[in-house]
């Protein structure tokens, strides 16, 4: 055989070949258009944009074949009914916090966060080093549903008040919007408890529909404006020491993706959920200067509030782990690792922060 002849030869096999692959390509790599319902409005970046970084990274992956549209709140349905959206097929996805639908049944809420639980750290660890992620999809999958964390916020603020609260008694008879149920906790102190979702809570407080209310920290909260008509801003948020947003996939179609579409998701998820709390950590110093300057008070939460909220909590957790197995059974793991966790914590983490943030009181930063 001439070298002419074998070039040529070459060259046709070469093109039969990459004929053959094409479609084969194609038909591992199908074209795929998901929706995604987010319980969270646009204006707040940081929380609403976690949705948009696992948009962005699966559609890069798969070359532009696997595309998730982002909605957020009250574009397909209301912010406090996307779960309801994915389970009815509405949609495929949504981003939302596991505790919005607690009310369905109180173990929706230990995914995300429940009072006096763990910090930020220490729920990412439980999530993906122990049993977390599978722990909750056992109750997500009867729903229908699989669920993976897309988000953090870290420790949250306790919340903005009309007027200052230095006792349990001035919590009786107080209107807050307080999310998950942590509001069934503070009910046994005489708070009255309302599920507001993000977008409207700022014109209730200004009505005065209600007296306080909590939602994420100095960075979202300066952008809703509570500021403005609530001056005093309370800390910590013990209902929220690291609550996890979640992304709730179809079960069935999640199911019915290529492998490669189901481990991107993943990987994207993941990716989401370590950037919203980098983000978060990042932009919250600066906010809360912003919101210092622009006069409002901090307020620390007195020990005796302390106390009587952790109480109330244990009882809670009592007769809904009487009366729950389900709840019962991740409520436990959870437990187990919590005292652990705070074991640790305190050893290297607490006592490193404690000296550096005395530094930073006395000027030496």
């Amino acid at each position: 055989m001439d070298r002419r002849s074998f070039l040529t030869k070459a060259a046709l096999g070469g093109a039969a070949a990459s004929t053959l692959a094409a479609p084969a390509i194609a038909q591992s790599n199908p074209q795929i258009t998901w929706r995604l319902a987010s319980s969270f409005p646009k204006s707040l970046d940081t929380i609403y944009g976690g949705a948009e970084v696992l948009s962005k990274m699966v559609e890069e992956a798969s070359d532009g074949n696997f595309k998730i549209q982002v909605f957020s709140a009250g574009e397909i349905v209301p912010g406090l009914q996307v779960a309801d959206a994915v389970m009815n097929g509405t949609v495929e996805a949504c981003h939302t916090v596991g505790y919005y639908f607690w009310g369905k049944d109180p173990t929706w809420a230990l995914g995300a966060a429940v009072p006096f639980s763990l910090n930020a750290r220490g729920m990412n660890a439980w999530h993906y080093h122990g049993g977390g992620i599978e722990l909750y999809n056992e109750f997500l999958g009867k729903q229908g549903l699989y669920g993976l964390p897309g988000g953090n916020t870290g420790a949250q603020m306790g919340g903005w008040f009309r007027k200052e609260i230095n006792s349990v008694e001035d919590l009786k008879g107080l209107k807050m919007r307080v999310g998950g149920f942590a509001g069934k906790v503070m009910e046994k102190l005489g708070l009255v408890p309302q599920q507001i979702a993000g977008g409207d809570i700022y014109p209730a407080l200004e009505k005065g529909t209600i007296d306080a209310t909590e939602w994420v920290g100095p960075y979202d909260d300066e952008k809703l404006g509570f500021y403005k008509v609530a001056p005093y801003y309370y800390y910590p948020g013990w209902w929220e020491g690291g609550p996890t947003v979640h992304f709730f996939f179809s079960k069935e179609k999640l199911e019915g993706l290529p492998k490669q579409y189901q481990a991107l998701l993943h990987t994207a998820a993941q990716a989401a959920d370590s950037d919203m709390l980098q983000k978060y950590d990042m932009k919250n110093p600066a906010a809360l200067k912003t919101l210092v300057a622009n006069g409002t008070q901090l307020r620390a939460f007195s020990p005796e509030i302390m106390q009587a909220c952790f109480t109330a909590a244990n009882e809670v957790y009592a007769e809904m782990e009487a009366n729950n197995a389900e709840f019962a059974k991740i409520w436990g793991a959870i437990k187990d690792f919590r005292k652990d966790w705070f074991t640790w914590e305190q050893l290297a983490e607490f006592n490193y922060d404690y000296f550096m943030m005395s530094q930073a009181n006395q000027g030496k930063l």
